[in-house]
């Protein structure tokens, strides 16, 4: 077992995890029967209590095992964040049934992967998306039955907050045969039966995209997901009586856990965000008086940036965090100015479904994963041999943690690869390289895959990006390779300039030449007006690095 980090450990937090046997339905239920009139969502001003909750989740239930939902079933959930989001999720929970959370950005190919992979024949859709799941509902062996919800359906009453356009969409009844409208749904008077799910039951198959092939499902139980619910609960020392800013999408397993479940768990208020805009998370942290605000580092680099941050009052701010990329250090110094607060650093997957790595909130490391949370075992071994590596030597991250999935579904060869026995316990290998200090902290160095290989010299493209955050100038930067004759490749970076920045490429060149090793210099640089991302606000660095060689295939042809 991994303890060098107990030296540093909370001293409110247990070491070890005891996880409830009860679903994670049981969750809203428990909430529901404690805080009946509790305000359970805030979505653009339009509150909805945890009675009011429950009582839809139920009805929702009840109309999907009519339709023939049954037990282990796998159901789509395929819609942005929004009150229909979490009801339709513990709907499928509640019908003893497992959530396949989709990325609304995906389109119709990419959706008949996941129709085929999980065999489900059951979709919940928000409109604007009815278009990219038509051509599977009418196809044979796809869809069978659709609800359909439009976002302003939840909207009851008026608001002066900006809103994103898709609200601005009224309900239209589908006219697709096998689809129903969301309130037609809720309204069928359909009781579910008794509640079955147990701890060992699949809940949740969230889909991990890898580094090659096609998306994965990551087999989550109750379990698991619950174990994951109760270490960030635990570390972050949440409770009943906050309000949590729910910006990251819910489909991805940060937001669904730091948003959603977490939420619900403890009873809190969710204030939802259908899409990120600075301004209008501004506006909410000062009106609900939000405590908790979960994201990744990009959206808090976003909204830090803006010149007038410091206009709302956001000095209810207990928690500040996330993960995804490092938080530059001018940046979080921004946030300690802002609102007093550090940012909290952490590290996780879609195979642990939530964090297994965070910083403790009162010795945080800033550019830190932080140290392994409760229940968890975390090694750092030689990506070749899994030789045991000491304090401050670079290998890969294996983790041991309640919450770890099953494995990839229906992928039992890819699942044998990814897992190794050590000590008698069962190891993720994370594809990450890092580093743990003498105290236990751990520190990305990049993914094993994304390293560059200058003349022979290992460059990690973290690490360099981390450096160019230092120069005034430099908003964002993504450092990506560049074939070179001479080196094999070379390191290049694409920046984004702060607002009414004006610098040469070849100033940026001289300066990194004087901040790093040479080898690990961006011998050219590349400024755009923005960085290609995810839906989850990811800077997509493969997208980059497939530009480039698109270029360089394109130059060389020529």
């Amino acid at each position: 077992m991994f303890t060098r980090h107990y030296c540093v450990w909370p001293e409110h937090v247990p070491r070890q995890l005891s996880v409830p046997e009860t679903s994670l339905f049981e969750n809203l239920a428990n909430s529901a029967r404690r805080f009946p009139d509790k305000t359970a969502i805030v979505y653009y001003d339009t509150e909805l209590s945890y009675r009011e909750l429950l009582a839809e989740v139920e009805a929702l239930a009840g109309y999907l095992q009519h339709a023939g939902v049954q037990r282990g079933e796998r159901v789509l959930l395929y819609m942005q964040n929004s009150p229909q989001f979490v009801i339709g999720y513990y709907a499928i929970l509640r019908a003893d049934a497992v959530v396949v959370p989709v990325n609304p950005m995906n389109r119709t190919e990419e959706l008949e992967h996941y129709l085929i992979d999980t065999g489900a024949r059951v979709s919940l859709c928000a409109q604007e998306l009815v278009p990219t799941l038509e051509p599977l509902l009418v196809a044979p062996g796809r869809l069978e039955r659709l609800v359909v919800t439009a976002y302003a359906e939840y909207l009851r009453k008026p608001t002066d907050l900006p809103l994103p356009a898709e609200l601005d969409e009224p309900f239209r009844a589908p006219s697709l045969s096998g689809a129903i409208g969301w309130r037609d749904a809720l309204e069928a008077g359909h009781l579910p039966g008794p509640h079955r799910s147990m701890p060992v039951d699949l809940c949740v198959l969230p889909y991990s995209s890898g580094t090659t092939g096609a998306p994965k499902g990551c087999v989550h139980t109750h379990r698991t997901v619950m174990a994951a619910v109760i270490q960030r609960s635990l570390w972050a020392q949440t409770f009943s009586d906050q309000v949590v800013l729910a910006t990251l999408p819910f489909f991805h397993v940060t937001g669904m856990q730091g948003g959603l479940n977490g939420p619900v768990y403890t009873g809190s208020t969710m204030v939802i965000m259908t899409r990120w805009n600075r301004e209008v998370a501004g506006e909410l942290m000062q009106r609900y008086r939000v405590n908790i605000w979960i994201n990744i580092a990009t959206m808090a680099i976003d909204y830090l940036s803006a010149p007038d941050a410091d206009r709302f009052d956001t000095s209810s701010l207990t928690y500040v965090g996330g993960g995804g990329a490092a938080m530059p250090e001018a940046v979080e110094a921004r946030l300690r100015r802002l609102a007093g607060l550090p940012y909290i650093e952490g590290y996780g997957m879609s195979e642990t479904i939530g964090a297994t790595h965070a910083n403790p909130l009162h010795l945080p490391k800033p550019q830190c994963l932080g140290v392994p949370v409760c229940g968890v075992d975390s090694r750092i071994v030689d990506p070749d041999t899994l030789t045991e590596l000491g304090p401050n030597e670079v290998g890969e991250i294996i983790t041991h943690t309640p919450s770890l999935f099953e494995g990839y579904w229906g992928r039992p060869e890819e699942t044998a690869e990814v897992f190794v026995e050590r000590d008698g316990k069962r190891f993720f290998r994370t594809g990450d390289l890092a580093y743990h200090d003498e105290q236990g902290y751990f520190f990305m160095v990049d993914r094993i895959k994304r390293m560059i290989n200058a003349s022979g010299f290992k460059v990690w493209p973290c690490e360099v990006e981390g450096l160019m955050y230092r120069h005034p100038a430099i908003r964002e930067c993504c450092v990506i390779a560049k074939p070179d004759a001479r080196r094999g490749e070379t390191v290049k970076a694409c920046i984004v300039l702060n607002d009414g920045q004006q610098v040469a490429e070849a100033d940026i060149v001289q300066w990194a030449r004087q901040e790093m090793a040479t080898y690990k210099a961006p011998t050219c640089v590349e400024f755009m007006s923005s960085l290609p991302r995810s839906s989850t606000g990811k800077v997509l660095w493969r997208k980059l690095q497939e530009w480039e060689r698109e270029r360089e295939l394109a130059t060389t042809a020529g």
